[in-house]
């Protein structure tokens, strides 16, 4: 069987998976919503005693608001109820609670799923990445500032402070009217609803019941996002050879959780599947992978070995690999050395 037949097989075998089903949408907001927002009130409750027996609840907590982030994202995906308008509104709230515009998110998340492990169609909704030879031909200041991007302690330390407080509270110069507006009404959900809370509790609570909450969920989010497609053997191809099939199954790993945290991160683990289709439910995911054998054999990784992708820094085109800085630069300074014993002619 050719490449396009089987690319074609494949998402025949998914498509019965990508119908939303109400009851099972609204049961998954009911045993979401409601631990968090009880979890979040016994956080400010526990900080009465001591911060760090605050901290039980509020680790806790962040589970719940990174399984509202799938929520949030299936909406934008409108895969998680059947009607548009249901995904929108609902879309918009969660996003008020993860920070998240419903819209611009949505038009930057559709381009990542467009465009992901395409070499020529980098730069929007995905993790920053060079290739080794890119690298080699960078300044100095682009180097620096890629190595300072893919530090864990930037990633995930600040990441979630310049994408949440930051990057998301601004439009993009392309967007249309109807983004903005969306952008602008989270944007004031967001101020209503901390000064209500700031109010209610008081500003220093708040800051740090949320802001514990928030930076928990924001790290989570990121690490889930980074490791699903920085893994030694992942998928990049130049445009000419790339193909949305492949990238989906080849290109996204299946991360596969202990149950508790695959409940919490929404089953966003079968991520090769929601990148072949992303109108399957989130809650259809696991039921998917088990009933199509082709997606049971694709790059697959536990929490132990998902550590591994935090020293993978650069795509190296020849050996299709993700490689250390180290390893770039023994290939960079072999290619030089090469360069340089060559006779002239």
């Amino acid at each position: 069987m050719s490449i396009q037949n089987e690319m074609k097989s494949l998402k025949k075998q998914v498509a019965p998976f990508e119908k939303s089903q109400t009851k099972k949408s609204i049961w998954q907001l009911i045993n979401t919503l409601t631990p968090f927002f009880l979890l979040w009130y016994l956080t400010y409750i526990s900080l009465s005693v001591s911060y760090w027996l605050a901290l039980v609840p509020a680790i806790f907590a962040a589970g719940f608001m990174t399984r509202i982030f799938i929520i949030f994202h299936d909406c934008t995906h409108h895969s998680f109820f059947k009607n548009r308008k249901w995904n929108r509104a609902v879309g918009t709230l969660t996003g008020v609670i993860t920070m998240f515009p419903f819209d611009q998110w949505g038009h930057d998340h559709s381009v990542h799923h467009a465009t992901s492990g395409n070499l020529d169609k980098r730069g929007v909704g995905d993790i920053w990445t060079l290739t080794v030879e890119e690298y080699k031909e960078a300044s100095l200041k682009t180097r620096l500032s890629y190595r300072l991007y893919r530090n864990p302690l930037v990633m995930f330390g600040l990441g979630p402070i310049y994408t949440f407080l930051i990057r998301n509270r601004f439009n993009r110069k392309e967007a249309r009217q109807k983004e903005r507006n969306n952008l602008y009404l989270t944007n004031v959900l967001i101020v209503a609803v901390a000064v209500l809370l700031s109010l209610a509790i008081g500003w220093q609570a708040f800051l740090i019941v949320h802001g514990t909450i928030f930076m928990i969920a924001g790290s989570v989010g990121i690490w889930l996002f980074y490791v699903q497609h920085t893994f030694e053997d992942s998928y990049f191809e130049m445009d000419k050879d790339w193909e949305y099939v492949l990238a989906a199954v080849e290109g996204s790993s299946f991360y596969k959780l202990p149950k508790v945290l695959q409940f919490l991160t929404g089953n966003i683990g079968y991520h090769h599947i929601h990148h072949l289709s992303p109108r399957v439910p989130n809650y259809e995911l696991e039921k998917c992978h088990h009933s199509t054998p082709p997606l049971q054999h694709v790059p697959t990784i536990t929490l132990a070995t998902s550590l591994k992708s935090l020293k993978f820094r650069l795509w190296d085109e020849k050996s299709k690999n993700f490689v250390t800085f180290r390893e770039a630069k023994k290939m960079i300074h072999n290619t030089v050395s090469s360069a340089d014993m060559k006779p002239e002619v």
